[in-house]
């Protein structure tokens, strides 16, 4: 079984903002799926699905961005999902808007969501998906991830859609370092 763990805020006031990316391509591939029957548990929405054989579960976190680990954890836990079969999808300051990178493990790099699911699994073996929002020189940074997309920002977002989808079904069939040496190419997001 595969945990799929977007990260985002919940409540209307944080929908389309660029900390909950993560939410977005969730909904994204649970419409793919044709699924919509998202439950309540743990503080988190889920739902269960298969695909290619394999049994997964898709989460959104409700516990706010910084607490997410705990949801995380409690998934983990109950439905015996090893940490190395979780992949999470967030948000990254450091990379350009529209830019998309997988990541095997390693530290949080500054994002408080990832850093409460390193604690709380205590380990940092968990799959990530990076999604570029770029950053702000101008505005404080909790202001700009909690702030919503421009037109443009948001269209290069939702032109990612497929390749998300793609590269989510990709999790299910090939293994992590060709996923990476497929979607990590610059020249894919030109």
């Amino acid at each position: 079984m595969k945990l799929i763990v977007g990260l985002g805020n919940p409540g209307r006031e944080y929908d389309n903002t660029r900390h909950n990316v993560g939410f977005h391509y969730l909904d994204i591939l649970a419409e793919y799926l044709k699924e919509d029957n998202f439950k309540e548990k743990f503080n988190g929405m889920y739902l269960k699905a298969k695909y290619n054989g394999e049994d997964l579960i898709l989460l959104k976190p409700l516990s706010y961005m910084n607490l997410s680990g705990e949801v995380v954890y409690k998934f983990a836990n109950y439905f015996k999902i090893k940490s190395e079969d979780i992949l999470v999808i967030h948000d990254d300051l450091d990379m350009p808007v529209g830019k998309l990178k997988l990541k095997e493990n390693g530290s949080s790099g500054g994002h408080n969501g990832i850093k409460n699911i390193i604690q709380n699994l205590n380990t940092e073996n968990f799959k990530r998906l990076k999604v570029g929002i770029s950053k702000s020189t101008n505005i404080e940074i909790k202001d700009y991830v909690l702030g919503k997309f421009s037109q443009e920002d948001k269209e290069k977002i939702n032109n990612l859609n497929k390749i998300v989808i793609e590269l989510l079904l990709d999790y299910f069939k090939l293994p992590f370092n060709d996923m990476m040496s497929k979607y990590n190419r610059r020249d894919l997001y030109e």
